[in-house]
């Protein structure tokens, strides 16, 4: 699965699986809301009367694109910091501390290129992840050459 189409195919067996399954996962879920268990959801939080007047909280998720990651931070029941990372900030992200390669980077490591010119097959293998930001590739070739091409708007 670590390649183009390993993605792209992990993503359309995922969704195969979740609509094989969602089904009887919400019957799971009404028919334990009907028997009182409730432990999943508290309505009581919903009451901003109930909120404390300062908290901090954090939820941390493995999205379909990758890590994801929410902090908050509520002072005089008022939000005074609020920060996602997603999962494009990951994969889009440079090489860390050590060296290791983001996951594009990663994943274009030795991806021979047809046409310089016409990255299609960079296109293709950043496109896979999903990335959730505005497209662009800035090739380069090794004599410092570079090549760029200005795409309309649909």
């Amino acid at each position: 699965l670590f390649s183009t189409m390993g993605r792209i195919a992990a993503r359309a067996l995922e969704a195969d699986f979740m609509a094989d399954n969602l089904a009887i996962w919400i019957q799971q879920l009404n028919d334990n809301m009907a028997h009182g268990n409730l432990r999943i959801h508290d309505n009581s939080l919903w009451d901003p009367d109930t909120w404390p007047k300062s908290a901090q909280g954090h939820g941390l998720e493995e999205a379909p694109r990758g890590s994801l990651g929410h902090w908050i931070e509520i002072a005089n029941k008022k939000i005074v910091n609020y920060q996602a990372v997603v999962p494009s900030t990951w994969n889009a992200g440079p090489r860390d501390a050590h060296g290791n390669r983001g996951a594009y980077e990663a994943a274009l490591q030795g991806t021979p290129i047809a046409d310089a010119s016409r990255p299609l097959e960079v296109l293709r293998t950043v496109h896979s992840f999903d990335p959730c930001l505005a497209c662009a590739v800035h090739v380069v070739d090794a004599a410092g050459q570079r090549y760029s091409r200005t795409v309309p708007a649909i």
